[in-house]
């Protein structure tokens, strides 16, 4: 009982406009990682294309990011940025999220705007792009695809 009081105190907390960014992140991995006593009912099942147009299968955990999960696999290079610090994203943070899922993900900030528009090419905004490092997983997620864009050619040494 008290913890679903702390998790609704925590929802309501996490959604105010005052809160920063990673202020936001932790709360609500905190209220999705209290929910569950066991890992098992903390999985999420995506897939992700990757750049070679492969589906595969990642696992990942409700309250940790798309981009760790990503990561976790193999898809994503964890050394290029610290995992969940938006300003060290860059382009191989991006994920594009298939369209029907993209009204389950809260929508972008500000800040996730201005850091795809800025590593775009065009300066233009694709839709189903997303910063890896701004999705948070929960069980509504269960099944949502995900690509992985090619490395663009101003990130590759």
């Amino acid at each position: 009982m008290a913890i679903s009081a702390i998790q609704r105190i925590a929802s309501r907390i996490s959604k105010s406009p005052a809160l920063s960014l990673t202020s936001r992140t932790v709360i609500s991995r905190y209220s999705a990682s209290s929910t569950s006593a066991k890992v098992s009912d903390r999985i999420v099942k995506l897939f992700a294309i990757d750049p070679d147009g492969q589906k595969q299968e990642v696992l990942g955990l409700t309250g940790q990011t798309l981009l760790k999960a990503l990561a976790n696999k193999g898809l994503i290079e964890p050394a290029s940025h610290r995992l969940e610090d938006i300003e060290a994203c860059s382009a191989e943070c991006e994920v594009h999220i298939a369209e029907e899922w993209l009204e389950k993900i809260p929508p972008r900030t500000h800040d996730e705007k201005y850091i795809l528009t800025k590593f775009s090419r065009e300066r233009e905004l694709n839709k189903h792009a997303r910063l890896g490092c701004q999705v948070i997983l929960n069980h509504e997620l269960q099944g949502m695809v995900v690509a992985v864009p090619e490395a663009k050619p101003w990130d590759t040494p």
